[in-house]
């Protein structure tokens, strides 16, 4: 029995919509659903918006600097008001790290102070995308994406200690940058 053209596409469009409402909620569409929101501050920052002298990199550092595209910074400032706010916003960080595809790199951090979770996706020769999951008792949580195309682990690992000595070109990233000192 051959199938009409017309029930094909009506079986693919259901196939679609229904894959579609089954989605798990993603860091994306967390960043999307939040960055507009009262409590959050998020930026996006084109690495050349760093600046870094290429110059001065290694092979290995220009090769992981080369890779990545920009850095997606979202994070909840925590005041008196919002406390029960913070702990639903951060769990729901947490339960869409705690997805299989996010490869935990390290965690650290303590109780008193707050804690840090490092992820990936990909594998450590071509990630797709680098998270930094940050916490502080007293002045919320900061999650970071860095993403590019086959990122090396072991490349931008190297390449961290240049980026850490950056200098800003915006008032505006110093900003949120000094929300982790």
């Amino acid at each position: 029995m051959a199938l009409s053209t017309s029930k094909i596409l009506v079986l693919l469009i259901l196939v679609v919509t229904l894959q579609s409402c089954d989605q798990e909620p993603t860091l994306q569409s967390f960043y999307v659903d939040n960055e507009l929101s009262q409590g959050f501050t998020s930026l996006d920052v084109p690495v050349s918006m760093l600046k870094i002298d290429e110059d001065a990199l290694t092979e290995t550092q220009k090769e992981a600097y080369e890779s990545v595209e920009k850095l997606s910074m979202i994070a909840f400032v925590l005041d008196e008001t919002n406390k029960a706010e913070y702990e639903i916003e951060f769990a729901k960080v947490q339960t869409i790290l705690k997805n299989p595809k996010y490869e935990e790199l390290m965690r650290g951090g303590n109780t008193t102070d707050g804690k840090f979770q490092v992820s990936f996706v990909g594998k450590e020769d071509s990630v797709e995308e680098f998270v930094l999951l940050g916490n502080s008792n007293e002045k919320g949580f900061a999650l970071v994406r860095v993403l590019g195309d086959d990122m090396n682990l072991d490349k931008i690992m190297k390449l961290s200690t240049v980026l850490s000595s950056a200098d800003m070109d915006s008032s505006q990233l110093e900003e949120f940058m000094g929300f982790f000192k």
